[in-house]
């Protein structure tokens, strides 16, 4: 053993990742003889990096990704999914968010929690959905796979406000249904109407990938027509077989009129679900089948057939006194145009409609927007204050120094 006298750093570049240390021995030897001796002791420092940053730097550092699709035209449904992730808190764990054309990529660091999402998405909305795995190395040695999975999953294509055509098989299993119906609401399940009956039904999406359906109208489509007149009449008697009714919904039959046809007398006749919220010279959008469907293998006597959606309200109006706002998912996007921002518009409009819905959204109120009185109301549907949830903001510290405020 030797006795440590002296050491300090011998200096070098500071680019030179080499560090010299001067240390000074001493050994006592034969007969109290004393033998000391310096050297130079020199270090090279090597960058390394852990597992984790390796595969960032490497772009390699996900290990499972759920790719979510939907082929239509509105994206109501992703809102409404968007929406239902944040409130259950299922973005936590996305190294990543990719918004594309007709969907979104999640990446995640494990397997496990791709498969937590998915079994997630299965219960929200009507999806199927499979999976694959890419081998990406094999360390022979310790018998170790590195797999990279993904995971893709197809939601239904049918939107709120879309008009579909059932196969007579499934409107027959729905209870003599009509096969014109209105898509009134996409939770778990395809919320259908028979605008002529009343008559309702819900379709999961292991029924609707066994009798698939397509939308012959998309909301984009919509037209404006006004109500010349509208008379609400008795629910048709129900005959044997047939399924359950809505008790939200009022039968009506009423006159309308295209505004883009106010200089002529065409008129059309039309039954509609919606007699507990029209009355004469109401706006309201709807389909007209005789503009529509020319050159589409449907039914003759659909031809004539016009089918009201929804009341139309000022929309400008609307926005100025919305005193309430959603959170957004953090997400790349590939581009938005203003026909995003339209159909987002028409998702506030909704929750806005739709009591069913919102009970499954926190919104949040917008102390930004003063609250309108009372009597300055156009009838529009509104989302009352004790429906919103007060937004968190920490603008210091949250200990209570100066300034800090919630």
């Amino acid at each position: 053993q030797v006795r440590l006298i002296d050491a300090g750093f011998i200096w070098t570049e500071p680019h030179s990742k080499r560090l010299k240390l001067k240390l000074t021995v001493q050994k006592e030897v034969i007969n109290g003889a004393v033998l000391q001796q310096v050297f130079v002791v020199e270090y090279i420092v090597q960058s390394q990096m852990c597992e984790d940053c390796h595969r960032i730097e490497a772009k390699d550092f996900w290990k499972s990704v759920v790719q979510v699709r939907q082929k239509t035209l509105h994206k109501k449904t992703f809102f409404y999914l968007e929406q239902l992730i944040l409130k259950h808190r299922l973005h936590q764990n996305t190294l990543r968010i990719k918004e594309i054309h007709d969907g979104l990529d999640f990446y995640y660091s494990s397997k496990q929690q791709a498969q937590k999402m998915v079994d997630f998405l299965q219960c929200t909305v009507p999806c199927r959905s499979k999976s694959s795995q890419r081998l990406i190395s094999h360390d022979i040695h310790s018998n170790v796979y590195n797999y990279k999975s993904t995971f893709s999953v197809e939601i239904v294509p049918i939107c709120k406000d879309s008009v579909v055509c059932l196969s007579p098989k499934l409107a027959q299993s729905l209870g003599n249904m009509s096969q014109i119906c209105v898509c009134i609401r996409v939770t778990s399940t395809v919320h259908l109407i028979d605008p002529t009956t009343l008559q309702i039904a819900e379709i999961d999406g292991n029924t609707y990938w066994r009798h698939p359906f397509n939308s012959l109208f998309q909301p984009k489509q919509l037209e404006e027509f006004i109500i010349m007149d509208i008379n609400r009449v008795q629910e048709k008697k129900k005959v044997a077989g047939a399924g359950a009714r809505s008790n939200k919904h009022t039968l009506a039959e009423a006159w309308v009129q295209k505004t883009s046809e106010l200089n002529t007398d065409h008129q059309y006749f039309c039954c509609t679900h919606l007699g507990h919220i029209l009355n004469p010279g109401d706006l309201v959008l709807g389909f007209s089948f005789l503009q529509q469907c020319r050159g589409v293998c449907v039914n003759p006597c659909w031809f004539s057939l016009q089918v009201l959606i929804k009341k139309s309200y000022d929309r400008s109006r609307r926005q100025r006194r919305r005193n309430w706002k959603l959170k957004e998912l953090e997400r790349d996007r590939e581009g938005t145009d203003t026909d995003d921002e339209r159909q987002y518009q028409d998702f506030l409009e909704d929750l806005e409609e739709d009591e069913a819905i919102r009970k499954n959204v926190n919104i949040y109120r917008n102390a930004d927007v003063p609250v309108e009185s009372d009597t300055d109301d156009d009838g529009a549907p509104r989302i009352s204050l004790a429906e919103m949830l007060e937004d968190l903001h920490i603008s210091q510290d949250a200990t209570g120094g100066e300034g800090a405020s919630m």
